[in-house]
């Protein structure tokens, strides 16, 4: 078998790189057989991958015991939560990029046979996968798992309960003490947070498109069972190596739509619509936001995990995983079963034993939450190429919505009105300048649609944007406006006290003035520029917009 890392380190005209490598403490032994790059995010700064460094020890038995030399290498990692609210959120969406060019330059400098990526939050589960579909090699994923939910009386916590009591705090609602005993308790263990955001999300889908074995999305961090599955994992790519199989047979157009179809049952984290159409450009799919709102129309909602819900990933664990909702979709005919996954067996026989344990978390697919996915994608007059809202996060009561308008020229501005109680039921929030270019970095903001939570304004009050919102974020908050206010897209036209009409059951969002009225608008508006130096600059020179996954071009 002719392997990539022939070509570094074989022959006599190699013997200096062989030298380098001996140098390491590797023997003769270990350069004969196939070298693995094990793709590690561990930081000392990120709860989620504070444990990477024992799951990718894991890892580098399982591809020791298999037959192969495992090579570790480091990854950057931003967490959300502790970036949040500040100039550092602006990094994070940026940080993909980063982590990408990192994978395919590691991999093709070092002539690695096969990848073992070893992420577990945000940005950096489809980071690392944009970079590998780059370089094609056989690859697999095992994330570090999510956090145990925290407890504070006879309530579950998760992340999206610290931030909504900073809303609570704010309007009185509960006091500094009881702030304080919630903030010691929300966040028990390592993991990603306990709750469907992005993070959760994401190693969901990747259990789901087929490059993570089953178990991936939720065994929680520190179970011992997760570090099984990196063994297994460090098994299994050679598994992968030794059958020719490469993260492009496993991720296609068929893989992709399974993703999208899990994203709906499960009701997974707005970001996914990036990272998914991201992954996709990738891989050489062609994805638009309208697949989205197909798969969603026939893709029940099976799942309401926080914020949506009460449950968290410790009760989808125990209730079957992902594996028992994706068996729930295929006995409906809702997958592509012959997919090859990272097992090397297809969908269908991966999922032919899987059952659901817990009909209370995840609901049979005859009685679902709704007839329809977990998300909708909203076009209209200031969202001509689609913006993007978690449907299952918004309270029946504010699926139709019609109100006035409040504008605000940055997630700063409009926190601030928030809590200075300016803002009352029956508004509109509207934040620009906070898209892809805009902001730049289409930060997350959950402050502010924590802040609406926590102050009961959530069933009475949407919030749009050309920015996105938290995995965490619920109640009608609809982000990725595209094109966004920096690019003169019309959403930069809202003017306070103008009508917004929101309609997410017939997927529509417009304002109620004629096209006359915004075509004299455009003519005279004025685009604000946030200029940056740095990374940031380079970023905002390059990036797409939000219907395009914000890829570079």
């Amino acid at each position: 078998m002719k392997l990539a890392s022939d070509k570094v380190i074989r022959g006599p005209e190699r013997a200096p790189n062989r030298s380098l490598f001996y140098a390491l403490g590797y023997t003769k032994e270990e350069l004969d057989r196939p070298l693995v790059g094990v793709i590690s995010a561990y930081s000392e700064v990120v709860p989620g991958h504070m444990m990477l460094d024992k799951l990718s020890d894991a890892v580098k038995t399982g591809v020791s015991m298999a037959g192969g030399t495992p090579i570790l290498v480091p990854s950057i990692g931003v967490c959300d939560g502790i970036a949040m609210g500040h100039i550092g959120m602006k990094y994070s969406l940026p940080s993909r990029e980063l982590i990408a060019d990192s994978v395919e330059t590691m991999a093709i400098a070092h002539g690695f046979d096969a990848l073992v990526l070893v992420p577990n939050c945000d940005k950096i589960v489809p980071g690392m996968i944009m970079g590998a579909l780059r370089v094609n090699l056989p690859t697999i994923l095992v994330s570090g798992g999510p956090m145990l939910a925290g407890h504070m009386d006879d309530r579950s916590l998760s992340l999206s309960t610290m931030f909504e009591g900073v809303g609570a705090f704010k309007a009185n609602l509960i006091n500094a003490e009881q702030l304080e005993i919630m903030e010691k308790s929300v966040c028990p263990s390592c993991g990603s947070c306990a709750g469907m955001y992005t993070a959760n999300s994401m190693n969901c889908l990747s259990e789901a498109i087929g490059l993570a074995l089953p178990g991936n999305g939720s065994i929680p961090a520190v179970y011992s069972a997760r570090i099984q599955l990196g063994k297994s994992a460090g098994m299994k790519i050679m598994d992968l190596l030794k059958n020719d199989i490469t993260i492009k047979d496993i991720i296609n157009e068929k893989s992709v739509e399974n993703a999208i179809a899990c994203d709906m049952a499960l009701g997974c984290s707005s970001n996914s619509v990036l990272h998914l159409l991201a992954i996709a450009n990738e891989a050489e799919v062609d994805l638009d936001l309208n697949k989205f709102n197909e798969v969603s129309e026939r893709v029940p909602n099976l799942c309401h995990l926080a914020p949506a819900g009460p449950h968290h990933m410790e009760d989808l664990y125990h209730a079957g995983g992902v594996s028992a909702v994706l068996k729930q979709l295929l006995d409906k005919d809702l997958l592509h079963k012959d997919c090859i996954t990272s097992t090397c067996k297809t969908v269908e026989e991966n999922l032919k034993n899987q059952k659901v344990k817990n009909y209370n978390v995840i609901r049979n697919v005859y009685n679902p939450y709704s007839k329809t996915g977990g998300i909708a994608i909203l076009f209209g007059n200031i969202a001509k190429n689609g913006c993007v809202v978690k449907r299952s996060a918004v309270d029946e009561s504010m699926l139709k919505h019609e109100g006035k308008a409040k504008v605000f020229y940055s997630e700063d501005d409009a926190i601030e009105a928030i809590y200075g109680g300016k803002i009352v039921s029956g508004d509109v929030v509207v934040i620009l300048y906070e898209g892809p270019v805009g902001g730049p970095g289409m930060r997350e903001m959950l402050n502010p649609t924590s802040a609406l939570a926590g102050m009961k304004l959530d069933t009475s009050v949407a919030l749009i944007t050309d920015g996105r919102f938290s995995g965490a974020s619920r109640g009608a908050s609809i982000g990725h406006i595209s094109p966004e206010a920096a690019a003169n897209g019309e959403v930069g036209l809202i003017k306070d006290g103008d009508i917004i009409q929101i309609d997410i059951p017939n997927h529509s969002i417009n304002l109620l003035v004629s096209d006359e009225e915004l075509e004299d608008r455009k003519k005279n508006v004025v685009l604000k520029k946030n200029e940056y130096k740095g990374y940031l600059n380079r970023y905002q020179k390059l990036v797409q917009g939000a219907d395009k996954g914000a890829v570079l071009k």
